[in-house]
């Protein structure tokens, strides 16, 4: 099984970092997020890949780190 980790630290979710993973099924990749998120399963590993990313984007725009 293959996988492909992105993680971040978040205040939404008590400063737990959220570490979106891409996992296979069969012929599906999917994402996940131990925060509860979970992409559409794909047929492209690239995609989901992206979903991933996507999700840690939007999380750490939603609650930027204070520097």
């Amino acid at each position: 099984m293959h996988s492909h980790d992105v993680s971040s630290t978040s205040p939404a979710t008590g400063g737990a970092p959220h570490q979106a993973t891409t996992t296979e099924r069969g012929a599906f990749a999917l994402a996940r997020c131990p925060c509860g998120w979970s992409g559409p399963a794909r047929r492209s590993r690239e995609r989901a890949r992206a979903d991933a990313a996507a999700h840690m984007n939007m999380t750490e725009q939603a609650h930027p780190v204070p520097g």
